[in-house]
């Protein structure tokens, strides 16, 4: 009788639902980063989390709790929470070539942490985060999640995939070590296999390495490392599983054996050329350039251990990349942003707005391509993306008009992701 009475009692307590959280933000402006176009003095509700209403200043929905937490922010513009379709939190720009290999396993997802929490406060409230050793992501996200630490919403990849000797494996140390990545496959079956594995352990996209890498040893970025039919296969069962796919691809033959196989997203995207183009547009596959880091790896990566070999390719790499970006904006390629955090300091992420209007975007553009497009390229239109009735309530303050000078996206004054504002 004891235990019946404790479960009718349960089941009573869980009959009353709990009380909704719903807090108010207020701001001089806001952004409609689908028309490009700023709001006056907008009033946004969020309630358990998501966006409920969005009114004007005057014309608050009348439903709102009197008790509602309010966040005036003051004389600013709300701009959506930032999405970067590309960061490695579990990796640190001051630790390039050999001088990781002084820290054990456990570090990297330990400062992984801290590199979450600067991510979220720099204004990026979701980020894909496209290869970790060790399911190191997977980690992050549960404990983030789980109100454990702060940090961005993050769409995890686990351990990226790629073929024995190529890019995505362990490239920098010598046989006796028998170091070999565990997402590596050299067919199209191990390669499914691979991705299944992934998303068992907690992947939400899947990573896959069709060329060589700037980063890597014994790999030059413009050659292609796996076949169209073994790229198509990471594509088709990712596909099955529901789950988008990015390509790392500099080389302009690999960009486009990823695209005609059904690739989401190509990363880097370095070499590709004008068939290359031409087929992204056609197929409405998204281009992730990371045009900013070349900066910081020329600048500090020596003093930082990279390697020179390594220093060498990322200088071959970067001004062409930065030319192809400006011609695939030119013919209006589709275009998300992608930044490779971990190269360069994790919290610098808007640093690449200003690079991508340098080379050809409008603010209004290089801004959809960390918001609106970043969602659709995600397959999260309904959660973030926009300040939108239905969406997370992630939102960024900054000073001025980001339309007029992207710049401002690199100062946020205040940070709000699910209608709470960031410590």
């Amino acid at each position: 009788m004891r235990l019946r009475a404790v479960i009718l009692a349960s089941a009573a307590c869980a009959a009353v639902p709990a009380a909704a959280k719903t807090s108010v933000v207020t701001a001089a402006r806001m952004l409609d980063v689908e028309k490009g176009a700023l709001l006056a003095n907008p009033v946004v509700v969020v309630t358990d989390g998501r966006i409920a209403a969005i009114a004007t200043r005057g014309d608050a929905p009348a439903a709102t709790p009197a008790d509602a937490e309010r966040i005036d922010l003051g004389d600013v513009t709300l701009v959506p929470g930032l999405i970067d379709m590309h960061v490695h939190l579990t990796s640190n720009a001051r630790y390039g070539g050999y001088s990781s290999l002084q820290f054990t396993d456990s570090f990297w997802i330990a400062q992984g942490v801290g590199n979450a929490e600067r991510t979220l406060r720099a204004g990026f409230t979701t980020v894909r985060n496209v290869g970790s050793d060790g399911y190191g992501d997977v980690g992050i996200k549960q404990a983030i999640d789980g109100g454990w630490v702060q940090g961005p919403r993050i769409v995890p990849a686990a351990h990226a995939l790629g073929a024995s000797g190529g890019h995505c494996d362990q490239t920098y140390l010598p046989p006796s070590f028998k170091a070999v990545s565990p997402a590596v496959g050299d067919t199209p079956d191990e390669l499914r296999k691979r991705v299944r594995e992934q998303r068992k352990y907690g992947a939400e996209v899947i990573k896959v390495c069709a060329t060589g890498g700037v980063f890597s040893r014994n790999t030059e970025p413009g050659v292609q490392q796996l076949r169209e039919d073994e790229l198509r296969a990471v594509a088709e069962e990712a596909h099955f599983w529901k789950l988008k796919t990015a390509a790392h691809a500099h080389g302009a033959e690999g960009i486009r054996a990823a695209i005609r196989a059904g690739i989401d997203t190509i990363e880097h995207v370095s070499f590709i050329d004008d068939e290359g183009i031409r087929l992204a547009k056609e197929r409405g596959t998204w281009l992730g350039f990371d045009v900013y880091n070349t900066d910081y790896t020329l600048a500090e990566g020596e003093k930082n251990g990279v390697l020179p070999e390594n220093i060498a390719k990322e200088r071959a790499v970067g001004t062409l990349q930065r030319e192809n970006f400006r011609k695939a904006a030119r013919a209006g390629a589709r275009m998300i942003y992608s930044t490779d955090a971990g190269v360069y300091p994790h919290g610098d992420n808007a640093r690449q707005f200003a690079v991508m209007v340098r080379f050809g975007l409008t603010p209004a553009e290089a801004i959809r391509s960390a918001t609106w497009n970043a969602a659709q390229a995600l397959g999260r239109e309904k959660d973030v993306g926009a300040i939108a009735t239905g969406r997370f309530g992630d939102m960024v303050a900054v000073r001025g008009n980001p339309l007029a000078d992207v710049t401002v996206l690199e100062r946020p004054v205040a940070v709000v992701k699910g209608g709470e504002r960031v410590d």
